[in-house]
């Protein structure tokens, strides 16, 4: 049985830095393409970033040079470093996993999380 769990996440200044973990079990993220979306209130989900089972990593151009999306295998972990949080970072993260390549389609990711809560305040 896959699941993948979320944490980390919380209510921080503007300015602040956060750092998402999504821990798995049921399969080896070493084998897995990882993202990271995000669900603001009222609005569509998004791409954030994403590592793939070779390494390459992919950021949206909205946290490109603040977020940082790293793996350790040997905790079969996949983390988000979130670092110069905007109020418009305020979302639910959640992490997806799927077999294949790179991709930034939500509807891509076969196995998800339940997602955490990153508030940015003002």
């Amino acid at each position: 049985q896959v699941q993948l769990v979320e944490s980390g996440g919380g209510l921080v200044q503007a300015g602040g830095s956060l750092r998402l973990s999504c821990a798995a079990s049921g399969l080896s993220f070493s084998n897995y393409a990882v993202g990271w979306f995000r669900q603001a209130p009222g609005k569509e989900r998004e791409f954030v970033a994403t590592i793939t089972r070779g390494g390459a990593i992919s950021y949206a151009d909205s946290v490109k040079g603040r977020f940082t999306i790293s793996r350790d295998n040997a905790k079969n972990t996949v983390y988000l470093q979130m670092n110069s949080l905007k109020p418009e970072d305020t979302a639910v993260y959640s992490c997806g996993a799927r077999i294949s390549g790179y991709s930034n389609r939500y509807a891509d990711y076969k196995y998800w999380g339940q997602g955490t809560q990153v508030t940015v305040s003002s």
